[in-house]
């Protein structure tokens, strides 16, 4: 067991920032098929975006690194990152692209389809994390997607494992991934769907997950925590394999919810708990975010996480 530090963990984000339209309908359109949905919500989000707040409103500093249109989403994202007491000094803006959005729907059961035009988080680029490079060697861990180029994910990685950081990697949406890539990563959270992509294994339940989580590992990565929505999480910790059920609460709406556990993953593992641990941690605070609407408005604060 790790000692658990009291400071105040600083997590530096990399990733995408978005603004999402949401449409509630009773259900998601067939290919071809127009449906009346009912309320139309525009909410900030995005998936790096997500996971800052996520990590600022449960105890974190957090430096996030992105980038945005010269518009008006990208002006409002700004306010509210800073509102949330996030460092915006490597937010920069791309004079030729818009702000990314996120078009989602989501039905009566709370399950969503998201297509994303990401916009100016396309060019966030290894010139960018050049200039955060000191900020990345201040950190306790560095937390990233893929919703921004590959190659400035994989140039960030081994920044941070040049300075010795943990890099906690979603790898969403679903890619491929190189092996060097995935050796500079400590710990690695995919979906069912992400780890049925990295490991080649359907995940359907505790012995898939089991077996998904080992082939992982066998590319060279210690950590391995296969998220499972309303089931928990199947976390293998370099040789042990731990399930770590989910809490069961009325779900309502599961957009970002993978965001929050992300956030909230990381901020316990930065303070030393251990990653059953910090799972658990993830696992309640998700809970919350999924009986409430929309994404950043659906983070809890630390103060209402109860393990």
């Amino acid at each position: 067991m790790e000692t658990i530090s009291s400071h105040r963990p600083k997590i530096v984000v990399i990733g995408s920032c978005n603004t999402d339209m949401v449409v509630k309908a009773n259900k998601l359109p067939v290919p071809g098929e127009t449906i009346l949905g009912g309320t139309f919500y525009m909410n900030p989000g995005g998936k790096g975006a997500n996971q800052a707040i996520a990590a600022a409103r449960l105890g974190s500093e957090v430096t996030f690194i992105s980038k945005i249109g010269y518009d008006l989403f990208g002006l409002q994202a700004l306010e509210i990152y800073r509102s949330e007491k996030i460092n915006t000094e490597f937010i920069f803006t791309d004079q030729k692209s818009p702000s990314g959005v996120a078009l989602i729907s989501v039905d009566s059961f709370g399950e969503n389809s998201i297509i994303v035009a990401p916009g100016a988080s396309r060019s966030l680029s290894i010139e960018d994390i050049n200039k955060a490079e000191e900020k990345i060697k201040e950190s306790d861990i560095i937390l990233m997607q893929l919703e921004v180029p590959i190659e400035t994910v994989e140039y960030a990685a081994t920044i941070a494992y040049k300075y010795g950081k943990k890099v906690i990697l979603n790898p969403a949406p679903a890619s491929t991934l190189s092996n060097s890539f995935l050796k500079n990563v400590h710990t690695i959270l995919p979906n069912r769907i992400e780890a049925e992509m990295l490991s080649g294994i359907k995940v359907m339940d505790i012995e898939s997950a089991h077996r998904a989580a080992k082939a992982i590992g066998e590319k060279g990565i210690e950590n391995v925590v296969i998220t499972l929505g309303k089931d928990g999480a199947y976390v293998k910790e370099k040789d042990t394999y731990t399930m770590v059920p989910a809490k069961e609460v009325e779900t309502i709406d599961t957009t970002g919810a993978g965001d929050v556990f992300c956030g909230a993953f990381s901020v316990y593992l930065s303070k030393g708990y251990s990653l059953a641990e910090s799972v658990r941690f993830a696992n309640a605070a998700a809970a919350i975010a999924v009986t409430r609407i929309g994404a950043q408005s659906a983070i809890p604060y630390k103060r209402e996480v109860i393990l």
